[in-house]
């Protein structure tokens, strides 16, 4: 075990009471690839609580799998219902009309960022359908999550790297840094050459050394905590960073202050794009 851990909290089973913990990658309602007992807000709530997890930033299922507008409505009622703890992520389906969904839901409160799902929805993240998101991406400050496997030809790193590229002023996350153990290292290089390149840690491959491995490579300002949260249980993930060999300093970026700062940005109005939570650890009042 890990003695700079904040082990006393975890193993006695107390809500993390340090740093923001915003969960940068979860998601709303149910999904049939994945068995959910109780999708619902007041249940991830209760489970958010019960680790001291302030926020979370949530996409719509329903939407990144059959119908956007449909599910990003979803986003924005649990976001309305709950708009101390949820945030939500725009999903875009390059099929079902990229530029309407923007220019129905750009200014909406519920929505700071946009998710991507090119293995999915069987488009290359570099294709031009996905223009009208990365001229929004650059032009609001607004972070892009993007769903990345390695070796996909829809979302390997190297189409983040490319849009990246492309795209210097947009904020992008690499949602499971590629997935596989495999692909880690590449995931690093990306981030390396890209300093608007995010790593964002959930999936079921993840595990504490690599989180330390890279923070030590690109610094926790590049690296953000995430769940897939309710279908993959954000204790796991959550334990995989307080058990990780990391400073206070950077465990504490990692968990919510990168994600934070990012959200802090001024948006297109001028106003941040997330000011819901506080930075002591609890909620915005």
């Amino acid at each position: 075990m890990n003695s700079r851990a904040p082990a006393g909290q975890v193993l006695s089973r107390e809500p993390w009471a340090g740093a923001v913990i915003l969960d940068a990658h979860a998601h709303v309602g149910p999904y049939h690839r994945f068995f959910v007992a109780d999708p619902s807000g007041e249940a991830m709530v209760r489970v958010m609580d019960r680790c001291g997890v302030a926020g979370c930033l949530v996409s719509s299922l329903l939407a990144v799998e059959l119908d956007a507008d449909s599910g990003n409505e979803e986003t924005a009622a649990l976001c309305a219902a709950h708009p101390d703890r949820f945030a939500g992520y725009l999903v875009i389906n390059p099929w079902q009309d990229p530029a309407g969904q923007l220019a129905r839901w750009r200014d909406h409160p519920s929505f700071v960022g946009i998710k991507l799902h090119p293995d999915l929805h069987e488009y290359p993240l570099d294709g031009p359908r996905y223009a009208a998101v990365w001229e929004y991406a650059e032009r609001t400050a607004r972070p892009v999550l993007v769903h990345t496997w390695a070796g996909s030809p829809f979302d390997d790193l190297s189409h983040v790297d490319r849009v990246a590229t492309d795209h210097p002023r947009a904020w992008i996350l690499a949602g499971h840094s590629g997935v596989l153990p495999s692909s880690f290292d590449r995931a690093i290089d990306v981030a390396r050459r890209n300093p608007r390149v995010l790593l964002e840690l959930c999936g079921s491959h993840m595990h504490g050394r690599a989180i330390a491995e890279m923070v030590r490579a690109v610094g926790a300002g590049q690296v953000v905590y995430g769940s897939d949260f309710p279908f993959i249980d954000l204790r796991m993930s959550l334990g995989r960073v307080m058990f990780a060999r990391l400073s206070e300093e950077d465990r504490a970026a990692v968990l919510g202050g990168t994600m934070l700062r990012v959200l802090s940005r001024p948006g297109p109005t001028g106003v941040p794009l997330l000011d819901r939570i506080g930075t002591s650890g609890t909620l915005a009042q």
